[in-house]
């Protein structure tokens, strides 16, 4: 798990401001694996249960964390209220 002091608490709202490069963020197989795993996880209890979960993503300039309901997952993207999105390959990990 990554350590939430070196991750910036942004609201929802601000997300999509943010520029995401295409570049992956892990390198490790393993913790890509889990991510999705987490990930639909994170889908079943936002459609389910309206559960709030916290990704931890890097966009071009930092670290950042949001605390949010996951609406939709694709092979690309996690899909957040209000159409807001933040690309895969930018998610460190997921806490439930």
């Amino acid at each position: 798990m990554v350590a939430s002091s070196t991750f910036e608490i942004i609201e929802k709202e601000g997300i999509e401001k943010l520029k995401f490069p295409s570049s992956e963020v892990l390198t490790d197989i393993e913790k890509i694996k889990e991510r999705k795993t987490d990930l639909e996880r994170a889908l079943a209890l936002g459609n389910l249960e309206h559960t709030k979960i916290k990704i931890f993503f890097e966009d071009d300039t930092s670290r950042k964390v949001v605390e949010t309901t996951v609406w939709g997952v694709t092979d690309k993207r996690v899909i957040l209220k209000q159409g807001v999105v933040i690309p895969i390959q930018r998610v460190h990990s997921i806490k439930l």
